[in-house]
């Protein structure tokens, strides 16, 4: 008898398409979909069925869907997805149809970034300082005690997305004002974390984190956020000896299991002090994005999307993990608004890191210009060497210009 895995995918973009394609690849495996906008042409044959869903972040719809598709096909085996918008929702639906996966209490705990410090702190585990504020006097306390510059964020944000700094007494006051904080609708504030930053990714299977990777941002994810024409870069370092590294996963596991992770895939953001201490930023129960997870692969001549599949739906580590190469990805923004009028410089980047390219995406002429910190296309680089990599990132970067009018 197949295995009924039910895949909450809700618009069939390409990053969410890898993942399902992985989960329809496992053995004995009937995989049915949970969306709100059905892929079409081939992407649509990986699901044997699909059940439409209105609003797909609301636990009542999809707990509604999965419902449906378990009269039709019979019990679930697993509910999975990797948004995660809908971590507490799918745990949530798990617990309705008595399916293993991750608890609602585990996920709530990842996704609610006030929680999740309180329990990495308790653990003794590193983390920045931080208050959930709802009042001006709760904000005026906490500046007393972490100084500025400090971060806003939403307590459940994503991606960084909605999350900026505040300099002064008077601009987080005036923030605190404009976004109407109050107990019902609560502000995440947090020390400013400094020193170079880096995400840890980790397999995690029985509650066991089995592998994991490391990343460096040029620059940090906030000034990418605050600097929406900067263009940016993420590189995996082959070599991961040094003392920071051991450090950063000794911590990385160690939050893991005080958040209580059975399966899955984790994405980490922390910080290299100046003094070589680790701190952490937060850690979220998803596979990464910004292109990591291909990246990762990359790096370790490993399928990453099989080993989430394998994670979460047969409970099973996938193949033995060595870091073979450098890996480093571009992202391709510029200043200016409106729609892309042309893209520069390309022959030339092309000419000095040519052989090294294993996949681009360029700015398409008319599009919009986006608003993801990811910009308007990128270009992946690989070498066995970190510095050869470094190097034609670096090329990419300073190489190739998007232009915007309108």
């Amino acid at each position: 008898m197949p295995r009924n895995v039910i895949f909450a995918a809700p618009f069939p973009i390409e990053t969410t398409m890898r993942f399902a394609r992985a989960a329809a690849r496992l053995a004995d495996v009937r995989l049915l979909g949970v969306v709100h906008t059905p892929p079409t042409g081939r992407e649509a044959e990986l699901f044997d069925d699909i059940v439409r869903v209105t609003q797909p972040l609301d636990a009542g719809d999809l707990i509604d869907a999965v419902e449906v598709l378990k009269r039709r096909h019979g019990q679930p085996h697993r509910i999975v997805g990797i948004l995660e918008a809908m971590m507490v929702q799918l745990a949530q639906a798990r617990q309705h149809f008595g399916v293993p996966g991750t608890r609602p209490e585990v996920a709530e705990l990842f996704r609610d970034k006030s929680r999740m410090k309180d329990a990495l702190r308790a653990a003794g585990l590193p983390v920045a300082r931080h208050k959930l504020v709802t009042s001006a006097d709760d904000a005026r306390a906490f500046a007393e005690e972490v100084g500025f510059p400090m971060v806003l964020k939403p307590p459940a944000g994503m991606a960084a997305k909605a999350t900026f700094r505040v300099t002064d007494r008077d601009q987080l006051l005036g923030a605190v004002a404009g976004m109407r904080v109050d107990a019902q609708s609560p502000v995440l504030a947090e020390e400013m974390l400094r020193g170079k930053e880096h995400s840890f990714e980790t397999v995690t299977v029985g509650g066991v984190p089995r592998v994991s990777s490391v990343s460096r941002y040029l620059p940090s994810c906030l000034e990418v956020l605050e600097n929406d024409w900067i263009q940016w870069a993420c590189i995996l370092p082959r070599e991961l000896d040094a003392p920071v590294y051991s450090r950063a996963r000794e911590v990385g596991f160690a939050a893991i299991r005080a958040l209580g992770l059975d399966d899955g895939m984790t994405h980490m953001e922390w910080f290299e002090r100046e003094n070589g201490e680790v701190a952490i930023g937060e850690i979220a129960q998803r596979p990464p994005g910004a292109n990591i997870t291909r990246m990762t692969g990359l790096a370790h001549g490993i399928d990453p999307y099989r080993a989430w599949a394998r994670a979460v739906i047969d409970g099973e580590l996938d193949a033995p993990w060595e870091r073979k190469y450098a890996v480093g990805c571009a992202f391709l923004r510029g200043m200016g608004r409106g729609r892309v009028v042309g893209v520069s410089g390309v022959a030339e980047a092309q000419a000095k890191v040519r052989g090294h390219v294993i996949e681009a995406r360029l700015p398409q002429v008319g599009a919009i210009k986006s608003d993801s910190y990811e910009g308007d296309g990128y270009v992946i680089v690989r070498h066995p060497k970190t510095e050869v990599v470094a190097a034609l990132v670096k090329t990419i970067i300073e190489t190739v210009r998007v232009h915007y009018a309108g």
